[in-house]
């Protein structure tokens, strides 16, 4: 019997196959080196019970939103170390690689968030002494928000050690897979906030 009591079978050179009928060594890994996990189970079974559809996307969207709920303790842990959570992080960050003072209004349309949220958040940052809120000299107006030198050194430190983080936690794939992945990933992007998916569901008139 294979990974949760689903069959395997044996072809002529003594190699296990599963039911998606790859090749498996004795410990169930596929014979390209890698594993078998609680999305291929899912996808056997319902190969079984519906092999007139193709649900093999559930596989991918799947191990996209499983990665999700992995990645979050330890990229966390990171920032509590460094006195942040995402949200401020999220803040800091954006205002670092924009080089330049931004406008609340940026802010929220960069980080898709209404205005009383991001108000929230910069109170929170300017009482922490990150970021400070000045007079737009353009626009009296408006406000105009910027990192301290203090702000400017805590997101400094975090993107480091975040960084480093995100490298430990993506090295068990070759370089190539992490382009293959990223090319996929952008193009699937791409397409999904693009005009050409509309809702199947929505009938064109």
């Amino acid at each position: 019997m294979g990974v949760a009591g689903h069959g395997s079978e044996r072809d002529g050179g003594g190699r296990d196959r599963d039911g998606a009928g790859r090749d498996q060594d004795g410990a169930g890994r596929d014979r390209d080196g890698g594993g078998r996990d609680q999305m291929d189970v899912i996808l056997e079974q319902w190969r079984r019970e519906r092999p007139d559809l193709d649900l093999s996307p559930i596989g991918v969207f799947g191990r996209i939103a499983q990665l999700t709920g992995l990645l979050g303790p330890p990229v966390e842990a990171v920032l509590t170390r460094h006195g942040l959570d995402a949200g401020e992080f999220d803040v800091l960050t954006t205002l670092r690689r924009a080089g330049a003072p931004c406008r609340p209004s940026q802010l929220s349309d960069l980080l898709m968030m209404s205005r009383a949220g991001m108000t929230s958040r910069l109170d929170r940052l300017e009482r922490a002494g990150w970021i400070e809120r000045q007079l737009d000299p353009a626009d009296r107006r408006s406000l105009r928000i910027t990192l301290t030198e203090a702000g400017r050194a805590v997101i400094d430190a975090t993107l480091t050690e975040h960084a480093a983080n995100l490298a430990r936690l993506i090295a068990p794939l070759e370089a190539s897979e992490v382009r293959a992945l990223e090319d996929g990933l952008r193009r699937l992007i791409l397409a999904l906030t693009g005009p050409g998916l509309a809702d199947p569901g929505q009938g064109a008139g």
